[in-house]
């Protein structure tokens, strides 16, 4: 028999914020608390959500008289499925030197004038065999789903040729089916100028446009078209020009922006109202009120990048204060962020970014499934909505603040399934006894 009916009952609260859209400024604070609470699924959909002895009358007045799976979570906090709206993860090799010599000193933009950076990304990857790079793409998933990741954005990006992009696209599909978790699809051909287009951004950005963008259109590929707007990669007419062709041909779009300059990447996205605008580190005031009040545009913000960069993190706090609708990313990838820490991103968010504990757990629920256009069915615990749920070891959410650094993920549902740390169904052994309603 299929768990096709959970009851989990008795956490000591569960924490999340509410609604189908995303939440900005003061609502980011605006969390549902439930002490004492349990959650009805049925069919990996949440039924039913509120004080444990109200969920039991609505279970004693239903007229399903089918096995319910009980899952004991007490002292215990549940939590929305954390998404993580901005990663890279689909790569071959690592960059390990480079990181020491940044630690020394060098600068990301002189590594990457050098021949280094996304360029030496690119070069193992395309000599990679398919096979290695879905093998290693599902280790890394693994890795996330640990932290209380259940969906996750995946960009192209390290092939910068036709083969290696369409490739890297397919195996981001075949992850999407493969595994226990949900993944986006983004296509990033224009994350650096390849060596073959060397010295003619134009050029190559006019083959993305009249090459890559009808094929991954024709084949469904990929949701997004993302763009690598700042000094030393594309410039701001450049950008434009790709992702107004991008939603020309159906595309939603994301745009790397503000990261190692400013080049007006995110008035850019606020115009042609981008799901999201990442990065932001040298964003303007003037800019943060065009997020706030001209766009739905979600602004996610990478706070391991900047702490991996040594450089000033985003202003969270003006975003916020000024009206933005914030999210948190890890940008897990092999040169800027190694690392797809949910701990880390809240110590720093906290800590550096002064970001409240409410809003920290929105921006990593709501706000994120905003950011990949899925509000609507995930980022929040509410009756309707799919059963991605996270538990922690706690019995209050602010701890995820206050136990600086560590994980207190004890146990991930997807979909109204308890899945393993490699994605599979978890055992029906671990639920801890079941009931029949009558």
């Amino acid at each position: 028999m299929g768990m096709n009916r959970v009851l989990i009952e008795n956490a000591a609260q569960i924490a999340t914020p509410i609604g189908t859209c995303a939440k900005r400024g003061k609502q980011m604070n605006g969390l549902r608390l439930i002490e004492t609470g349990s959650i009805y699924i049925e069919d990996g959909v949440i039924q039913q959500i509120g004080p444990s002895a109200s969920v039991q009358q609505y279970l004693h007045e239903s007229e399903n008289q089918s096995e319910i799976y009980v899952i004991d979570a007490s002292g215990q906090t549940l939590i929305p499925g954390l998404i993580d709206s901005h990663t890279h993860l689909m790569f071959a090799g690592e960059r390990l030197d480079e990181f020491c010599q940044r630690l020394s000193g060098a600068t990301y933009m002189a590594i990457m004038a050098a021949g280094g950076g996304i360029q030496n990304t690119v070069r193992a990857t395309r000599l990679a065999d398919p096979g290695l790079l879905l093998n290693e793409s599902k280790r890394r998933l693994s890795e996330m789903l640990r932290f209380g990741v259940t969906t996750a954005e995946i960009k192209s990006g390290y092939g910068l040729d036709e083969r290696t992009e369409l490739e890297e696209l397919t195996l981001i599909q075949q992850l999407n089916q493969d595994l226990d978790m949900d993944v986006v699809a983004t296509f990033l051909g224009a994350h650096a100028i390849p060596l073959e287009f060397s010295g003619d951004g134009d050029g190559y950005i006019n083959w993305i446009i009249n090459t890559m963008l009808p094929k991954i259109a024709a084949t469904h590929l990929a949701e997004y078209v993302d763009v690598f707007c700042d000094q030393g990669v594309f410039t701001l007419k450049q950008a434009e020009r790709l992702l107004s062709a991008a939603i020309d041909y159906g595309f939603k779009i994301k745009i790397h922006a503000d990261e190692i300059a400013n080049l007006g990447g995110a008035t850019l996205a606020a115009k042609l109202n981008a799901t999201s605008a990442d990065h932001l580190l040298r964003i303007t005031s003037a800019e943060i009120r065009d997020l706030a009040n001209r766009s739905r545009t979600i602004a996610t913000l990478l706070p391991c990048t900047a702490f991996c960069l040594q450089e000033e993190f985003a202003p969270a706090r003006q975003m916020i204060d000024s009206g933005c609708a914030v999210s948190l990313a890890s940008d897990y990838n092999p040169g800027s962020a190694y690392t797809c820490s949910v701990p880390l991103m809240i110590a720093l968010a906290s800590v550096t970014m002064k970001m409240t504990p409410a809003e920290i757990l929105t921006a990593l629920t709501i706000n994120a499934a905003a950011a990949i256009d899925r509000a609507d069915s995930i980022g929040s615990l509410e009756v309707g909505k799919l059963a991605d749920i996270v538990f922690l070891n706690v019995p209050d959410y602010r701890y995820m603040v206050y136990h600086t650094g560590m994980n207190d993920v004890v146990r991930v549902m997807k979909r109204g399934k308890v899945v393993d740390t490699n994605g599979e169904p978890e055992n029906k052994n671990w639920y801890h006894r079941s009931i029949s309603v009558k």
